[in-house]
């Protein structure tokens, strides 16, 4: 047990003016870089990285989690002015956030990914600062089998809500996963796919990929779009009602309930290792339409699809630091570079960074708390400058947002190799929407790819060809019977839908 003397002296420093300023200066540029198509907070904390030598541990690891908030509450901005996701984290609120924006209810849409997103990260947080060793023995328990059966669910359910057809969303699925086998084989570190590109031995670039299928796709479908005279990127009627201008406290309790679905599916997938806020926040718009009383009005601007996804996705940023900060394990990327960071600042994280770091680790939990007060209070007032984007002309927006997208790419990827294969992946996004494929789909399946094979392949080996086996993982059997079970209503619906009465 640690003493209350060290927990109080960690709050006080994480209470410091110095350490304050850090906090504000992060989530400022986090909500900043999130709200550029192109450079994304993963990006800024890796360049940032450098820049923390010379400071304290303290102070450096807060700057780099308040770039990690603010980057959550600022991708949704583009998904929701543009249908351009700042972040992937972001491409789930695009589903609901741009219907609303185009029935004049941008300012509804944006308040409500940051009042969502703020509450959703204050729940991990909590979660975290009150029983992260619980959870991440529970998240430690989870095998190779368990994994396998929860991502073969994950991908039943976003099969089955993106697009009108399940056969062409586990198509999507599929093609996503062969393109996650380009490069070393995760379990042997074997060549494969690379034709003879050096650049392809770390496989396709997750950044290109995402922004080439989510972004440089959606600018060149806009680019074409436009027909003599210039208009706005985003259109909205200027006699717009204050109601649709605002979120009113009884349009934010009427989401609780989303919300905290939200945050509660983002917190345990956060908790595990490998599963990143992208899953999250789909499972949970998944599960909000599936409980809701009117499903049909998701995908049509229901606000209730934006509060889902924000608190979902915001919810990992916490959860992710329960398997990093106990278990020495990074949750996503962005926890990747912060176990980096913490390591050139001489701390290992572990079983016993509580006993070895106390006060240090205490100080980062009142940092965590502070940066969401500070997301909230910069996010209210970032929302009216980022809002005058829909008053530039879209000949002028894509553009610099197509821009951006190379330099980031390009500096993400260290070459033109990168800014090629987003390029390509731009094209072959056009030709999955022309044709029905979700480009959504492919992209988390490309995310989850080399996790998804690993565990396989463990898998394969520990059942060794005896199926039988898997009555020693009962966890596994539920999630298998649950992704058939999600399989079968996803495509048993759709296709009554579609058949004639």
């Amino acid at each position: 047990m640690i003493d209350i003397d060290i927990i109080l002296a960690g709050l006080a420093d994480a209470l410091t003016i110095t350490n304050l300023m850090f906090v504000l200066a992060g989530v400022i540029v986090g909500q900043f870089v999130g709200a550029v198509p192109g450079i994304g907070p993963v990006m800024a904390m890796a360049i940032a990285i450098p820049f923390t030598f010379q400071l304290n541990p303290l102070p450096a690891i807060a700057f780099l989690m308040g770039i990690n908030k603010g980057g959550l509450v600022g991708g949704a901005i583009p998904a929701i002015l543009i249908n351009t996701p700042g972040t992937p984290d972001a491409a789930a609120t695009t589903l609901d956030g741009y219907p609303m924006t185009q029935k004049g209810q941008s300012q509804k849409a944006t308040k409500m990914a940051l009042y969502a997103s703020v509450t959703g990260d204050a729940f991990s947080d909590v979660v975290l600062i009150t029983i992260a060793p619980l959870i991440a023995t529970a998240a430690l328990k989870m095998g190779p089998v368990e994994i396998l059966a929860l991502m073969v669910f994950a991908f039943s359910i976003i099969a089955g809500l993106v697009g009108d057809s399940m056969i062409k969303g586990i198509a999507a699925a599929a093609l996503g996963l062969f393109c996650a086998t380009v490069g070393l084989d995760p379990e042997n570190s074997t060549p494969r796919f690379i034709f003879g590109h050096f650049e392809l031995y770390d496989g396709l670039s997750l950044v290109s990929i995402a922004l080439g299928m989510l972004a440089v796709a959606e600018i060149f479908r806009r680019l074409s779009l436009i027909r003599g005279e210039i208009g706005a990127a985003v259109t909205v009627s200027k006699g717009q009602s204050r109601a649709d201008r605002r979120v009113s406290w009884a349009e934010y309790w009427a989401c609780r309930y989303t919300i905290l679905r939200g945050s509660v599916i983002g917190t345990i997938l956060g908790a595990i290792p490998g599963l990143d806020s992208s899953a999250a926040s789909f499972m949970s718009y998944a599960t909000a339409k599936q409980v809701s009383k009117d499903p049909d009005s998701f995908g049509q601007g229901n606000i209730h699809g934006v509060a889902a996804t924000e608190s979902a996705n915001s919810s990992v940023a916490g959860a992710n630091l329960i398997p990093l900060l106990t278990l020495g394990i990074p949750g996503n990327i962005a926890a990747a570079l912060i176990i980096s960071a913490l390591m050139i600042h001489g701390i290992q994280p572990g079983p016993l960074l509580f006993q070895e770091q106390g006060r240090l680790i205490y100080g980062l939990f009142g940092t965590l708390m502070m940066a969401n007060v500070l997301n909230l209070f910069s996010g209210m007032l970032g929302l009216r400058l980022w809002a005058r984007v829909i008053r530039a002309p879209e000949s002028f927006i894509f553009p610099a947002a197509l821009l951006l997208c190379i330099i980031g790419v390009y500096l993400a990827t260290g070459g033109l190799f990168g800014v090629a294969i987003m390029f390509l992946f731009a094209f072959l996004a056009y030709f999955m929407n022309a044709f029905g494929y979700s480009v959504i789909v492919f992209v988390i399946a490309f995310f989850l790819g080399e996790r998804f094979e690993l565990s396989l392949s463990q898998s394969l080996n520990i059942i060794d060809g005896d199926f039988i086996i898997l009555l020693n993982h009962p966890v596994a059997i539920v999630l298998f019977a649950m992704a058939i079970v999600s399989f079968y209503w996803f495509g048993f619906r759709k296709s009554k839908k579609i058949d004639p009465p």
